[in-house]
């Protein structure tokens, strides 16, 4: 239950909002939780004479946001130089324990790079040639069909004509789902999921 602020520290908040200050700078001034102030500003208008210096704050928050993602990517290039294939059969695992089917060999995903990651994986650590995997995807009936297969043939790099099957879902795009779900089998895939499989349970007894 989120916590009682006083009346006059409310009013106080959707003053300062009508006034052009930022969520962090009241939160300063105000001495409150980021949760209670996020409430109390919703739908309070900031006063025409103060947008000019709002926007600029706005300004500086994307190039802030903008200077740390930067900085993210920069660290996370010097944590992780390099993959051996272990640690990518790892991720491998891990991925498939995440998202793929446990009956037989296929994952499925609208995440392009999920998917580029899974087939590139496979091909480089299972030996999987493009002509062994079995490519359908699902879409919403008002999506691009012929753009959406362009798209998935480029990530997965199977041309369209080689693909098995193409699901029409009825409905609009849910979501974030602009070119539909991407399923990748494994033609006679048994083995390949049992040695997957035996890599997670092997994870789940050293972790």
């Amino acid at each position: 239950m989120p916590k009682l602020i006083p009346k006059e520290t409310i009013k106080k908040i959707k003053l300062l909002r009508q006034h052009g200050y930022s969520l962090p700078e009241i939160k300063k001034e105000v001495k409150a939780s980021h949760g209670s102030v996020f409430r109390h500003i919703q739908g309070v208008k900031i006063l025409p004479k103060y947008w000019k210096e709002w926007h600029g704050k706005q300004g500086g928050s994307i190039k802030r946001m903008k200077r740390n993602e930067k900085l993210a990517e920069e660290r996370a290039k010097k944590a992780i130089f390099s993959l051996s294939n272990k640690e990518k059969m790892i991720f491998l695992s891990a991925l498939y324990w995440g998202e793929g089917n446990k009956k037989d060999f296929n994952l499925i995903n609208s995440d392009p790079d999920l998917i580029k990651v899974f087939i590139n994986g496979l091909a480089s650590l299972f030996n999987v040639k493009k002509d062994d995997l079995k490519i359908s995807i699902r879409i919403f009936e008002d999506l691009n069909k012929s753009e959406c297969l362009k798209f998935w043939s480029t990530i997965t790099g199977v041309p369209v004509n080689k693909f098995v099957r193409v699901n029409i879902l009825k409905g609009g795009k849910k979501g974030k789902l602009n070119h539909g779900m991407c399923r990748v089998r494994v033609k006679k895939g048994g083995d390949l999921l049992k040695y997957v499989i035996a890599i997670k349970k092997r994870l789940v007894e050293l972790f």
